[in-house]
């Protein structure tokens, strides 16, 4: 792979420097008390990430400050480092300036309730208070671009919680860019806010803005934010939520500037997060990106011959599953032509998505010219932005997680990505399991292109789409179970 086109040039990875795992106590919600230090829920992680997409190198979305001002403070491309744990959020007032104040993801847009209203209200002053408030709390960060592929990882060992994102644009990198650039803040308000219901008065300027905080106060399932909503149903209602504003927040902006750049209505991106916190691993996905959980049925793995079985804890947002197709089927019954040669009107694989505004408005459709534009939109949305979400309480027979886009999966089934990552820690304790995901990959698919490794990676992204899509992957070794100490990405 060391190749003019394919040399690795960016590499992050993270290990924990306790790895004692996460005491029951703690796990399940009990206050973090001063003199009880947390350890985290996962000893270490491995990221790759390889591009085949050629793709301009910063977004212009929202007058540039994206791609020139607040990517660059998330964005670390060789190595973890320590930041405020919202390092963009001192650069949102100029932000704001694009959006309307009801769109703003500045707002949590509350309901109508009045605690809520009080909260927002709060919430806004505190944070143009002040813009080094955050500065005291501080969170390992590392991330960056493949493609039109964007990773990302937060983690405080400290609070115990883990927080990676994988965006996987098309059609261009901006819906991805924006995601990376304002999802996680996005999230911390959501979070923020559910605090706030829980116990008004807790959220102040000295503490808000961090999931580690949120996970400080004792939460258990017999609190609701409302009388029917346990803590994980309130943690995955904060992201849905937050996805939710990060959409309008973006369709509004490409109203705004499709008349110079109609091709931003075209450009989505799928969506998949993990949220690893104690003994729960919560994700959200859109689209057709994956967490794959490695996990075996006897906790000590006395039985060293018993395979691992992969489960995913994903669902597949395509056209080719049944379930998909039917609900979409369901919801335009007055029009024959909802998917043609197996897309979304004829245009897009996946069902649901980021972005992608002219499946699903009128007048987003109609700034597209001759046969980009969808002729017959008859009862839009087509693509939808409704994600799956899951929480898995994770247990001693847990190992890894494998969170990838569909790129990595065009190529290896659930299965054969457990078995590849379990064969490969097992011989190699301290090596870099996602990195190998990449390299098998490679190799597969230059063989069926007829290449040798180095021929495939001396070919130019752009036209190396032609034998694989950008791939990303992150694997996350959970509790004790302590192999890597080194990530990549390369692009």
């Amino acid at each position: 792979m060391l190749s003019p086109e394919g040399e690795i040039k960016i590499s992050f990875g993270y290990k924990c420097n306790n790895n004692r795992g996460i005491s029951n106590e703690i796990a399940n919600g009990y206050k973090n008390l001063p003199e009880i230090r947390r350890t985290s829920s996962f000893s270490c992680l491995s990221g790759a990430a390889l591009s085949a997409n050629a793709t301009l190198a910063n977004t212009n979305i929202c007058n540039g400050k994206i791609g020139g001002e607040i990517l660059p403070s998330w964005d670390s491309p060789n190595s973890f480092r320590r930041v405020p744990s919202s390092p963009s959020l001192s650069r949102f007032g100029r932000l704001s300036s694009s959006l309307p104040s009801s769109l703003s993801y500045l707002s949590c847009s509350p309901s109508t309730a009045s605690d809520s209203l009080e909260y927002e209200l709060k919430s806004a002053s505190d944070r143009s208070s002040s813009d080094g408030f955050l500065i005291a709390t501080e969170v390992q960060v590392a991330g960056g671009a493949a493609g039109e592929d964007r990773v990302q990882a937060v983690c405080s060992e400290e609070n115990g919680w883990l927080f990676c994102a994988i965006y996987d644009g098309f059609n261009g990198r901006d819906a991805a860019d924006f995601l990376a650039g304002t999802l996680y803040d996005t999230i911390i308000s959501y979070l923020d806010k559910l605090i706030w219901e829980l116990e008004p008065g807790s959220i102040t300027a000295s503490n808000h803005a961090d999931l580690g905080e949120f996970f400080r106060y004792k939460l258990e399932d017999s609190v609701h934010c409302h009388e029917d909503r346990s803590l994980a149903r309130g943690v995955l209602d904060s992201l849905e939520h937050a996805l939710s504003q990060a959409e309008n927040d973006f369709l509004y902006m490409v109203e705004q500037e499709m008349v110079e750049r109609p091709d931003l209505v075209s450009i989505g991106s799928c969506v998949l997060l993990l949220l690893l916190h104690g003994n729960d691993l919560y994700t959200l996905n859109l689209g057709d990106s994956r967490a794959v959980l490695a996990t075996c049925s006897n906790s000590d793995r006395t039985n060293k011959s018993e395979k691992l079985k992969a489960i995913q804890l994903t669902d597949n947002h395509t056209v080719d599953n049944e379930a998909e197709r039917a609900r979409l089927m369901a919801e335009h019954p007055d029009d024959p032509k909802v998917v043609i040669a197996g897309k979304v009107k004829g245009k897009l694989q996946v069902t649901r998505a980021f972005g992608v505004g002219y499946l699903k408005k009128k007048n987003l459709n109609d700034a597209l010219m001759g046969i980009l534009r969808v002729h017959d939109l008859t009862s839009p949305p087509y693509v939808s932005t409704q994600p799956s979400l899951n929480v898995h309480k994770i247990s001693n027979s847990d190992q890894f997680v494998i969170v990838g886009s569909d790129g990595l999966f065009d190529f290896f089934s659930n299965e054969e990505a457990v078995k590849l990552v379990e064969s490969y820690i097992l011989s190699n304790p301290f090596g870099d399991p996602a990195k190998f995901l990449i390299e098998k990959l490679v190799a597969r698919a230059a063989n069926s292109a007829g290449f040798s490794m180095e021929e495939l990676m001396n070919v130019p992204a752009g036209r190396r789409r032609k034998y694989h899509d950008d791939v990303t992957v992150i694997v996350v070794m959970l509790g004790m179970n302590q192999r890597t100490s080194k990530a990549s990405t390369c692009i």
